[in-house]
């Protein structure tokens, strides 16, 4: 078997403690607070995360600095033959996966960067996929054609508690934010391999769960129809800070969808709750690799 190690950032969901016995990396994504720089998983949990956001803290992303990367590929690569493969957040919400392209280059094939378009639970199948890959006896390059193949085999949509958020970080007007207040709209988003974007707006979390739903019945019975015959398809389940409503959802996906397994319920990464606040719920449909 080749010794190929797994590197990905926390914005898989993956913590330190679930690397150390999957036997992987996980580079912790940095935040600013108050100007203060932390670590995701490092100095910096999900409770406290809420807490500073909530306080309405100046709170921002960040990408993990060239000597993080760096230092522990360099570390890793110190094994005989090994290579990396790294499989950072999609390159549509973040500068890092380019940044690690750019980077490897001056290592000599022996890194291999994935830009396959995933985030939280579904960046996380990307990474449990890698390692099935592995243990079948595929070489780096063989994983990367796969993950690359498979990049946009997955939908996320992510219904919103408040607009707040959304305009505090720019990405909507204040005058936008006010009437969608006033009318209390809740906004479904969506993530389609690369961005995050508007899918739809609705009055209430009842209504957003149902548009949720429907979205998700669309994409299994139509781009994602075979792989559900072929039993390789997934749901799950994230949120910011709602775990109670999540597994609410959960049960609910379950009823609707009982030729699916539901994977995981997780908390969505740090790195997009900043942007949509604490409240929000969120479902997937993801391929993953059939043994």
């Amino acid at each position: 078997m080749a010794n190929i190690r797994i590197v990905t950032d926390s914005n898989s969901g993956i913590t330190q403690a679930e690397a150390e016995k999957l036997g992987i990396s996980v580079i912790p994504m940095p935040f600013l607070i108050d100007g203060e720089e932390y670590f995701e998983d490092i100095n910096l949990t999900q409770e406290q995360f809420y807490q500073h956001l909530r306080g309405n803290a100046s709170v921002s992303t960040s990408q993990p600095s060239v000597a993080s990367v760096t230092e522990l590929w360099d570390a890793l690569l110190q094994e005989e033959d090994c290579e990396i493969i790294h499989i950072p957040m999609s390159s549509g919400l973040s500068e890092s996966c380019h940044t690690a392209q750019t980077l490897a280059k001056e290592y000599a094939g022996r890194v291999h960067v994935v830009d396959n378009q995933r985030i939280s639970v579904t960046q996380k199948q990307s990474v449990f996929d890698a390692m099935k890959l592995i243990e079948m006896g595929k070489s780096a390059e063989e994983i990367v054609d796969y993950l690359t193949a498979t990049a946009k085999d997955s939908s996320i949509y992510i219904s919103l508690e408040t607009l707040f958020y959304l305009k505090k970080g720019g990405r909507l007007t204040p005058a936008a934010a006010l009437v969608g207040s006033i009318l209390r709209i809740k906004p479904v988003l969506q993530i389609q391999g690369e961005k995050l974007d508007a899918y739809k707006k609705v009055l209430s979390t009842k209504q957003a769960k149902q548009e949720m739903i429907g979205a998700l019945r669309h994409d299994l019975n139509t781009r994602f129809a075979q792989f559900r015959r072929n039993g390789e398809m997934t749901i799950s389940v994230a949120h910011t800070d709602n775990f109670t409503e999540a597994e609410n959802f959960r049960r609910e996906l379950e009823a609707t969808f009982p030729d699916i397994p539901v994977l995981y319920v997780d908390p969505l990464s740090l790195s997009v709750s900043c942007h949509i606040g604490p409240g929000a719920l969120a479902c997937t449909a993801t391929r993953v690799l059939k043994a």
